[in-house]
């Protein structure tokens, strides 16, 4: 059991209070077939009842994905797969690869999104679609998640402006309000809170009331994460980390999202009522990495079950 020593290391007490704790609890983590091979026991590192994204990236075989769906929903954890439009080659596909989940893994989650390449493979072009065509409806999905931008994409906006985007989040809202599963917005990850407060504040007087997942980046290299920033179209965000780059002081040691989550829970604290609902993890600098930080920083919400805890 070798990830019982992990539990053993000191959480760092100036993030032990119950804002930051309450603020990590039922966090999510993203993960890929390739990322999950290397975790022998989810069991190990992640709080039971974690909700484990599983990320369909171009050219990973649904068989692949479907395995590692089923490896983690046995480990005991909710399993929300991807299903991005633009690698979808028709709805004949999309009613397989759901069944597929269904019936192989148990899974009734989703997340759906346009996806990262520029061009469909396909009959589709948006998550918009994919949710029209009533497939997980059908199936009995109970949760669909779908993406949200609170900086803005080039990819949906090329002109800069969010006015594809804002009515993407608008048309999602309505379709909320017909669906019986439950849904949320789970937006890129960011390194600045200030955007995603002001975006998630003003998604509330505009009439949308969706819960909001905050991507957060997990302690990772800085170097890395610059480059997942770039290849991401992290854009705003991506200032914070060159005013790091220019701190050699900081330079040397890896990013932690400390300084992030301080102010979003110090905000969700003092203003219950925003739609900023839970933090979504992205392990950029790796699944350990992501999983060790939470235990040293997230009080009771960051524990994972261990053997003595079962017995």
């Amino acid at each position: 059991m070798s990830g019982i020593n992990l539990f053993k290391r000191k959480v760092k007490k100036n993030h032990m209070n119950t804002a930051f704790e309450s603020f990590l609890k039922g966090f999510s983590i993203e993960v890929m077939p390739r990322t999950a091979e290397k975790i022998k026991d989810f069991r190990q590192i992640l709080p039971s009842g974690t909700r484990v994204y599983i990320a369909h990236i171009e050219g990973t075989p649904i068989n692949d994905m479907v395995a590692t769906a089923r490896r983690i929903s046995d480990e005991g954890f909710p399993v929300m797969p991807h299903f991005p439009a633009r690698i979808v080659k028709d709805r004949k596909t999309l009613a397989e690869w759901i069944a597929r989940y269904r019936n192989e893994a148990g899974v009734e989650q989703a997340l759906v999104l346009a996806g990262g390449i520029s061009k469909p493979q396909g009959d589709f072009e948006s998550s918009m679609q994919l949710l029209e065509t009533g497939e997980f409806g059908k199936a009995e999905f109970k949760r669909l998640h779908v993406a949200g931008h609170p900086e803005g994409n080039r990819d949906i906006d090329p002109d800069g402006s969010n006015s594809n985007v804002d009515a993407a989040i608008r048309w999602k809202q309505a379709f909320s309000e017909t669906s019986n599963a439950e849904m949320a917005i789970a937006t890129q990850f960011m390194f600045d809170p200030q955007p995603a407060i002001k975006w998630a504040d003003n998604l509330k007087k505009s009439g949308v009331n969706l819960p909001v997942h905050i991507g957060i980046a997990g302690p990772a290299k800085l170097q890395t994460l610059i480059k997942f920033a770039v290849a991401c179209g992290v854009g705003p965000s991506l200032k914070v980390l060159q005013r790091r780059a220019l701190d050699v002081t900081k330079l040397i040691m890896p990013y932690e999202p400390n300084e992030m989550l301080d102010c979003l829970a110090g905000h969700k604290s003092k203003h219950p009522e925003s739609n900023i609902a839970n933090v979504h993890f992205f392990p950029l600098g790796g699944i350990m990495a992501t999983a060790k930080w939470v235990m040293q920083n997230g009080g009771d919400s960051g524990r994972p079950k261990t053997s003595k805890d079962s017995a």
